[in-house]
């Protein structure tokens, strides 16, 4: 029995990078490709968008059709996008993995919790499973380090890039704020201050690069009188990202509904698939 999932911004990098890693699942199949009204990829066969042999599924704009022949969606798509594909999902009934980033202007968190009490609901800013471990080193290493030690969070993405920081420095810097007992908005506080004059007081930096093709890097510096620590992750290839949430939707859809982080399939004791 196959696991069925729908790949939603199927003709954007990860979504191709999706359906060329999908083979390497023998107990998933893609069942469904999707795409925005206007992308010229409508009509064409998902795996020879992809660059491989026809793959038998034709990308459409239609997601409910798609979720009626599906088992899970994986919404790599944009941000305008996400309160949609969540409200479809929620109508069939279908656990969904939004692997979308910059979405928080346009979906509330209110609106996260209650599609979570109908459907498994996987947030993950990044799927790589190496970042969930990071998280977890990131916020134990500022719980257990002095306040004299600043933060700064520097993340480096290739040019084409939207958001910045990217959702992965944001969830680090949540990460980091919970260790520092800082509340949300706190902890991500420096993302809006320009920095001039001397840091301040319990401040979460935040650095950003844009250049080339660098498919992501990320390091959280705690910077404290004279020493440094350094945690960080690099990543060389997108189909980490991709191999990652596919193994998280397959764990996804063995949950019952609630909110789920990639921090949550580190924990578990289940198989990966």
């Amino acid at each position: 029995m196959h696991t069925r999932a729908v790949i939603v911004g199927v003709s954007g990098r990860m979504g191709q990078a999706l359906v060329r890693v999908a083979s390497e699942f023998p107990a998933l199949r893609i069942s469904g490709a999707v795409a925005s009204t206007g992308s010229a990829s409508l009509g064409r066969d998902a795996g020879v968008l992809a660059g491989m042999e026809r793959l038998g599924v034709e990308v459409t704009s239609d997601l409910p059709a798609a979720l009626a022949a599906a088992d899970v969606a994986i919404d790599f798509s944009q941000p305008h996008a996400t309160r949609a594909n969540i409200a479809a999902c929620r109508a069939a009934g279908k656990p969904l993995l939004v692997g979308t980033t910059g979405f928080a202007a346009e979906v509330t968190e209110a609106e996260l919790d209650a599609a979570a009490r109908d459907i498994p609901l996987l947030i993950a800013p990044n799927t790589s499973l190496g970042v969930a471990l990071l998280m977890d080193l990131v916020r134990r290493a500022a719980r257990a380090l002095p306040p004299d030690f600043d933060i700064e969070i520097i993340e480096a993405h290739h040019r084409m890039k939207q958001d910045a920081p990217s959702g992965t420095a944001l969830a680090l810097g949540r990460a980091a704020g919970e260790g520092r007992g800082l509340a949300p908005a706190e902890a991500l506080s420096g993302t809006s201050t320009a920095r001039v004059g001397p840091r301040r007081q319990r401040e979460i930096g935040f650095a950003v690069v844009r250049g080339g093709d660098i498919v992501g890097e990320h390091t959280v510096l705690y910077a404290g009188p004279g020493e440094e620590l350094r945690l960080s992750h690099r990543a060389t290839d997108r189909a980490i990202f991709a191999r990652g949430a596919l193994r998280a939707a397959m764990w996804l859809l063995r949950q019952p509904p609630g909110r789920y982080g990639m921090s949550d399939i580190i924990a578990s004791d289940q198989s990966l698939g």
